[in-house]
This record gives C-alpha cells, sequence and structure tokens, in this order.
C-alpha cells in the first residue's frame, strides 16, 4: 500500500484548483470560459452575455446531484467552474439549517452547527478537487481592516465568510486576485490595464503552491496557460509607461470552450499559443475594487482624471509599512 517511489508534479492545468476572485463585472466568468471544456455550475445569474455550457444551481442539494453526474465521468467535460462559490457556501448553510430544522446554526448549540456546515462545505468541494477535472470556483473582493504586530492594514480578500475562505484558501492549489494596474495613455493621461497577481502579499491575498507562474500576467486567459505551460524560465518583459493599457478583449479567445466529442486524457496541458504574459509593478488596491474600463475599439479606454500612485499613496508603500 505505501508507495515506492515518488509522484512528480502534474504539470496540466486539468489537476489544479485555483480560486480567482476580483472586483464585480471584471470578466472573471469570460476569462473561465475560455478552460479547456468548460462547465459552469453557475449559482447565481450571470453569464446571460456568455455562450458557456452552464448548469444553474438553485440549492445545495442540486450542487450534489450535478457533483455526483461530474465524478461519474459520462461527459466531455474538462474543467468545472462553480460561480460564484460564495452563493454555494450559502446554499451549503440553508441545507444544514433545513436539515436539523433552526433558523440559525447557532441554533444548534455553541459551535455545532458552524462545524456540521463547515464540514459538509469541505466535504465536497474536496470531492471534486480530487477528480481528474480543473476546478475554478469564483468569488468576489472585498477590503477588510487587520490587525497586525505593527498595527491595522487594509487588505483586499475574498468575500466568502472567514470559515469558509479558510476552507477554499488551504485547498486550492493557485489564488489568483485580479487586479488593476496604473499606466499612461499615449496622450499622457492614467489609464489602468487589467492583471492578475499570484505572489502573497500583506494587502491582498495571492498564491501559487505550483511555483511555476510569475508575479503579474495579464488578465488573459492564454496568457495564464502559457505562463503556467512554460514555468518560471518563461521570458517575461516589463511594459512599456507610454504605451496604451492593453485591451481585456482584442486577445481573448472566443469565450466558447467546446468540450470534445468523447472524454479526452486529463493530462494534457493548457494552450500553448498565446502571449507571453508579462510582470508589472506594484498592485493599486483601490481600483481593483472598482469596475476596469470598459473596453472601445480594440483597446481599453483611458480613465480621466484618475489619480497617479504616490510614494505616500502607493500599496507598495503601504506594503513597506505593513512588514514588521
Amino acid at each position: 500500500m505505501l508507495p515506492t517511489q515518488k509522484t512528480p508534479p502534474k504539470p496540466s492545468l486539468h489537476d489544479l484548483t485555483v480560486l480567482l476572485y476580483g472586483a464585480t463585472k471584471y470578466g472573471k466568468s469570460k476569462w473561465c470560459s475560455q478552460a479547456d471544456g468548460a462547465l459552469f455550475l453557475a449559482t447565481e445569474a450571470g453569464l446571460n452575455s456568455l455562450e458557456v455550457y452552464q448548469q444553474p444551481i438553485g440549492t445545495w442539494d442540486e450542487l450534489l446531484l450535478a457533483a455526483k453526474e461530474i465524478a461519474e465521468g459520462k461527459h466531455a467535460f474538462r474543467t468545472v467552474v462553480i460561480d460564484t462559490i460564495d452563493n454555494a457556501y450559502r446554499m451549503c448553510v440553508e441545507h444544514v439549517n433545513q436539515k436539523f430544522k433552526v433558523e440559525h446554526e447557532s441554533d444548534l448549540g455553541y459551535g455545532k452547527g458552524y462545524a456540521l456546515i463547515n464540514n459538509e462545505f469541505h466535504r465536497v468541494l474536496n470531492k471534486l478537487a480530487l477528480l481528474p477535472y480543473g476546478l475554478f470556483l469564483v468569488s468576489h473582493a472585498q477590503e477588510k481592516e487587520v490587525e497586525t504586530r505593527t498595527g491595522k492594514i487594509t487588505r483586499i480578500i475574498p468575500t466568502l465568510p472567514d470559515k469558509a475562505r479558510k476552507i477554499v484558501l488551504g485547498m486550492v492549489d493557485v489564488i489568483l486576485f485580479c487586479d488593476l494596474e496604473p499606466t499612461t495613455a499615449p496622450d499622457g493621461k492614467p489609464a489602468y490595464r487589467r492583471v492578475i497577481r499570484t505572489k502573497p502579499s500583506a494587502i491582498y491575498e495571492a498564491g501559487d503552491r505550483t511555483g511555476r507562474l510569475p508575479d503579474v500576467i495579464d488578465f488573459d486567459f492564454g496568457a495564464f496557460t502559457t505562463a503556467f505551460a512554460h514555468g518560471r524560465a518563461a521570458p517575461a518583459t516589463r511594459p512599456n509607461a507610454l504605451a496604451p493599457p492593453s485591451s481585456p478583449t482584442a486577445s481573448t479567445p472566443p469565450t466558447v470552450s467546446t468540450p470534445p466529442a468523447a472524454p479526452a486524457s486529463p493530462k494534457s496541458g493548457g494552450d500553448a499559443t498565446a502571449p507571453t504574459p508579462s510582470t508589472a509593478a506594484a498592485p493599486t488596491t483601490k481600483a481593483a475594487l472598482s469596475p476596469p474600463p470598459a473596453p472601445g475599439n480594440g483597446r481599453a479606454t483611458t480613465t480621466q482624471g484618475a489619480p497617479r500612485a504616490t510614494a505616500a499613496t502607493s500599496p507598495a508603500t503601504q506594503e513597506r509599512k505593513a512588514k514588521p
């Protein structure tokens, strides 16, 4: 029963569990829709503008039925997207409360209701994560004041309740934070470009257990798959501050990811033809919680009158102050 040799790292996105979170209307669902053979377990309305395979989920029991069908493997899907994981947790809470006929989990006695909910939530998510399919969990972002050894700081974290957030963060392989990075348009006015941050910070939640991703990637699914396929050895270029901000949609592949005609091996990797990812400067966390600039004419619209980041107010300065 005990192993006789080490298991190699899994090189495929279909072996990963990913948490993607950011501001509302940022484009997270569209980004996930480009995953290979994507199936959405839609716990909220928000996919009306996308042509995707989706199963509406209104209750925890419906999520259990969908998970059972996925586990049986009689389908051609290769990536499961729960959009959003926040609503899935609320359904889990309602399920446990109805099962034990209480109005609130605290009515079950000290800690018992919360333990039952978290155990059920972890059980189902862990079952999905262990299947040979990619699992993408979508959440929104919020600012929260936290206490540190040097004082209080404001962090950007997923909108999940604390106990659910700890379960998800401990389970996923990659935590991706959707941010807006300040840049300058050709006319000299401030603008923003969409990026994904992958490494831990004192002012936002992110992480990469695989060690394959650069610190910053353009918000483009092709750039993400290329970065993962090439690992940290992939060449990176720093964007020209005088260049126009990259369009969030110009280089985006088609939104429909049609499953193959028959179930394929879950060992194949992602798209290796997308553009090379680029690194970027420190995040602008305030901008990340605002809707991104609307696209137009193949180029992101510049934001008129947006403030420039300064040494006194930039998140990078806050991060240095937050360190003990």
